[in-house]
């Protein structure tokens, strides 16, 4: 992604200084033109904006806060696209502000291929001028920027809760085709029947936001009770064939829990509001 992000800088004619914690890394980026600094220090201090793009934040932490990176960072920018926790990103913040450095968090929501393409999906939060300041240089990376407000942390709030989408849906159908196999229907078989079933999303995600931000939790087309009933067929199939059924247990168990609340009728995303309960 790293590579990705230099590589759209200097497509868009953007003067882009590049290191990378493992060296030699950068040899395609230098030969296209990029400057490679021999120090995150040397690297920072070329611009006025530093963008950061690591595994997590102890990795970045572990770039920035030191004394020849802080010190070379005072007065600058840090972008940093490194995917986290929201509380992570607030207490980077912090450090930023306590140290003279400008700080805008942020999270990139698409592959690296579609970095530079008007595919590419990108959220930001932080001070609000100073997104406006650097807008036209971030825009040099492509796709649409969004900046979420002044919080640091609601980028990475976004992010957290879009992954949470992405990575269940992507354990569900990983079982979904364990089951598949285990009836004798080949992945290449069930999926264009999956691609229908991720068809049906889209509406319902908008449906059920506005029963849950309501909380209306209308349960008219598809009751809870009917939900915990194809679920426990889930488990039974899957345990039937000696498949690893804890994910679907779980979901299970909480619609169960949910129902025993006294909420049967009501929708499947009322468990959303048992899950929220304090």
């Amino acid at each position: 992604m790293g590579r990705a992000l230099a590589g759209a800088f200097l497509a868009a004619g953007v003067r882009t200084t590049v290191w990378n914690r493992t060296p030699g890394r950068d040899g395609d980026l230098t030969e296209r033109g990029v400057h490679a600094a021999a120090s995150a220090a040397e690297a920072v201090a070329a611009s006025p904006l530093t963008v950061v793009c690591v595994v997590n934040y102890d990795a970045s932490d572990a770039v920035l806060r030191t004394d020849a990176v802080t010190t070379a960072l005072k007065g600058r920018t840090v972008v940093n696209l490194t995917a986290d926790t929201p509380d992570r990103a607030r207490d980077t913040a912090a450090w930023a502000a306590d140290h003279g450095v400008r700080y805008l968090d942020g999270a990139i929501m698409t592959p690296a291929p579609t970095i530079g393409t008007p595919q590419g999906v990108f959220i930001h939060s932080g001070p609000a001028e100073l997104y406006a300041e650097h807008r036209a240089v971030l825009d040099a990376l492509g796709g649409t920027h969004t900046h979420l407000g002044e919080d640091p942390g609601r980028a990475a709030a976004y992010d957290i809760a879009l992954l949470d989408v992405f990575w269940t849906s992507m354990a569900g159908y990983a079982h979904a085709l364990a089951i598949a196999k285990a009836e004798g229907v080949t992945a290449r078989e069930l999926a264009p029947f999956a691609q229908g079933i991720g068809a049906i999303l889209p509406p319902l995600f908008e449906e059920f936001a506005e029963d849950f931000d309501n909380g209306t939790y209308s349960g008219a087309i598809n009751p809870l009770t009917s939900a915990v009933s194809s679920l426990a067929h889930i488990v039974h199939a899957s345990e039937s064939h000696g498949i690893n059924a804890s994910v679907m247990r779980a979901a299970e168990g909480l619609a169960r829990r949910t129902v025993a609340l006294g909420h049967g009728a009501d929708g499947f995303i009322r468990v959303a509001e048992v899950l929220g309960r304090r």
